[in-house]
């Protein structure tokens, strides 16, 4: 079967944020057609744009997928949507947020899907943990993830610690 590396950037700042991103990690890693490589340290973060909110945990995981990337999409919304999420508001606070960052090398774009995601070569709260899962990485259309991090503001992603979100056991 052959299946796609993709990159999800995971975000809470509403209710226990913690909670919230174990059980997105739990949900993906309980699908059969998702096999999670890698998940980054946890991370605290300041909101980006939009009205006023709590601090936000953030997180990056690989993953190796037979969905396609449309379907992929899906089964994130799903599982925000398993946690209240609500899009009231741009950019508002959220119970769960899961970006689809990359799919492979695609480039695409439709009117429910984008990829790479249009502002993650602007956002340090992707560019920082994808950065500790794969020095390497690099983000189709724009390259270095390095090189998109060393460009981009500091000090707005705080480390909270290593291996606080775990990947299940079979």
């Amino acid at each position: 079967m052959k299946t796609t590396t993709a990159v999800l950037a995971l975000g809470a700042n509403l209710d226990d944020r913690w909670a919230a991103l174990q059980g997105a990690i739990d949900a993906l890693d309980q699908d059969p057609a998702i096999d999670i490589n890698s998940i980054s340290s946890l991370y605290e973060t300041d909101p980006v744009g939009g009205p006023e909110q709590p601090v936000y945990f953030n997180a990056i995981l690989s993953l190796d997928t037979s969905l396609s990337a449309h379907e992929l999409l899906a089964a994130a919304h799903e599982i925000e949507n398993s946690w209240h999420r609500t899009r009231e508001v741009r950019w508002g606070a959220r119970t769960l947020d899961i970006d689809l960052i990359t799919f492979g090398a695609l480039i695409y774009s439709d009117d429910i899907l984008t990829v790479p995601h249009p502002r993650a070569h602007e956002r340090e709260f992707v560019l920082v943990p994808w950065l500790e899962i794969d020095p390497d990485a690099k983000l189709p259309g724009r390259g270095s993830v390095a090189g998109l991090s060393a460009s981009s503001p500091s000090g707005a992603v705080r480390r909270v610690g290593q291996q606080l979100i775990i990947k299940l056991e079979p």
